[in-house]
């Protein structure tokens, strides 16, 4: 039947207070032994205080995983758009109490 659900497969649940996303132009990334903590910010030019829009806490797989997929997407972005530019970051010394990173 068409309603049944394939072995594997999940039903993912969008709420509609989350459907419209955050913008984030700067990321900081800290990890302990057990977790890494994605913090999601916004910086405004010219403005001195930066605000964190979203924090995502994964286990080490799933930093990994997540780190395979967003190459994998970015390699296909770059197979159908060219190559994105990068250019330096801004030079911000970040600390927001998390757990201290070394990547």
């Amino acid at each position: 039947m068409a309603d049944q659900k394939k072995e594997g497969q999940i039903n993912i649940e969008l709420p509609e207070d989350k459907a419209q996303g955050v913008y984030s132009n700067l990321v900081a990334i800290n990890h302990s032994p057990t977790e890494f903590v994605v913090d999601f910010i916004q910086m405004m030019p010219g403005v001195p205080k930066a605000k964190v829009q979203s924090r995502v806490i994964l286990t080490p797989e799933h930093a990994k995983r997540l780190l395979q997929a967003l190459g994998e997407n970015v390699t296909r972005y770059e197979q159908n758009f060219g190559n994105v530019q990068t250019h330096e970051p801004p030079q911000v010394p970040l600390n927001f109490g998390g757990p201290t990173g070394e990547a």
